[in-house]
């Protein structure tokens, strides 16, 4: 794929969502959330909220849905955090409720049942690191320059997970340290930091390197992809012993698909099975 692989894909182009849902032709069950403000580069706005909360609905909906992947509609972006220029002219109390909004949103993202991908194609700042940090991957193209938690620096502290999922992810000394300094991450140190999984080739987009990752997870079953992923999302919670228990509970289900039956006959015929999420 070329670099212009984001401009080649069919979305709609006079759309007025600041986020919205589309499929990946060339992928069968991938699909994607586009963040669609070019000029502000993806700021985080009240209207990009409902529109993003809109676009999960959707995707909820689809039971072939394999892979999601979160991107912006332009290139060289991602997030640059929320929206400074509205946050002026809100209220204390509006403040509350965009934060209340956002911590809801990005929760919902981060127990979406499917695996999830964050494809960073610029900066990722303050609410846009976080955003990224829901997801269940990070990618980031190698010309990145600008990561960070910027937020102890504007008087404020990340409102939308920061604190909570940076020590998770990559240890609390780590987090304490990126989030205390505001520093500003390229895409390698954010990779060597834990807090990026993948830097694309120089030749490459995070968008590109997250489908080839997304293609490889698309031939499996949906239903035991969001078994998987639910079994492992709840596994470090919890004592050994429960949590083997809960992967049983999550094993069940599945025995009397359709997609696992065809999976045996497939086998059986030496050839792909074919999945209907059933």
């Amino acid at each position: 794929m070329t670099k212009m692989a984001i401009e080649n894909i069919p979305v709609p182009k006079d759309t007025v969502a600041q986020a919205y849902l589309h499929k990946v032709p060339s992928h069968p069950g991938v699909f994607c959330i586009a963040l669609n403000r070019p000029k502000s580069k993806n700021a985080i706005s009240m209207q990009l909220l409902e529109d993003l909360r809109a676009a999960l609905r959707q995707a909820m909906a689809e039971k072939m849905l394999n892979v999601l992947i979160f991107y912006s509609s332009s290139s060289g972006a991602f997030s640059s955090g929320a929206d400074l220029i509205e946050r002026q002219s809100m209220s204390d109390e509006q403040v509350r409720g965009f934060l209340s909004n956002i911590r809801d949103i990005f929760n919902e993202i981060d127990s979406l049942p499917f695996p999830t991908i964050a494809a960073i194609d610029g900066p990722a700042l303050g609410g846009g690191l976080e955003l990224a940090l829901t997801c269940d991957f990070r990618i980031a193209a190698s010309d990145v320059t600008r990561i960070s938690f910027p937020e102890v620096r504007l008087g404020i502290i990340p409102g939308a997970g920061g604190t909570q999922r940076a020590p998770r992810l990559i240890g609390m000394a780590k987090a304490k340290e990126l989030i205390f300094t505001g520093r500003i991450l390229t895409a390698r140190d954010a990779k060597d930091l834990g807090l990026v999984d993948y830097v694309a080739s120089s030749s490459s987009t995070a968008f590109e390197r997250a489908l080839e990752l997304a293609k490889e997870m698309s031939f499996s079953a949906p239903l035991a992809l969001r078994a998987a992923k639910t079994a492992m999302s709840r596994s470090l919670d919890m004592p050994l012993d429960e949590a083997l228990n809960h992967e049983r509970a999550c094993y069940e289900p599945l025995l009397g698909t359709k997609d696992r039956m065809e999976a045996l006959v497939a086998f059986r015929e030496k050839r792909r099975p074919v999945f209907v999420g059933e």
